[in-house]
């Protein structure tokens, strides 16, 4: 799982039941399995969201077998970012910044 960081004060956006009910706004299922929020959408067959602290998520996905057109793989993409940036605060820009900001700190 790779870890993504919470922006300051946004815990309060996805605490409790606020992640599963926004995961399941952008891909229209969500399952627990213990402490493992697990959903699908489009060529994404399984994607694990743990929330780790109130400043650290775990998220996972695996992808689906088979050929797909790029307009899905892209419509996949675009709602895996779009749940990313509403669970974390940060878009894919700032998401990216802060990895490369830890892989330099030597972090990672």
């Amino acid at each position: 799982m790779k870890e993504f960081d919470i922006k300051k004060g946004w815990y309060s956006k996805v605490e409790g039941e606020l992640l599963p009910e926004l995961m399941k706004s952008n891909f229209g299922n969500v399952a627990q399995e213990g402490d493992v929020y697990v959903s699908s959408f489009g060529v994404l067959a399984r994607i694990e969201v743990k929330i780790l602290s109130k400043t650290q998520m775990a998220v996972d996905t695996v992808n689906a077998e088979g050929n797909f057109d790029d307009a899905m793989i892209l419509d996949s993409k675009r709602a895996l970012n779009k749940f990313m940036e509403q669970a974390t605060g940060f878009d894919a820009k700032a998401r990216m910044k802060r990895e490369q900001k830890k892989a330099k700190e030597g972090k990672i």
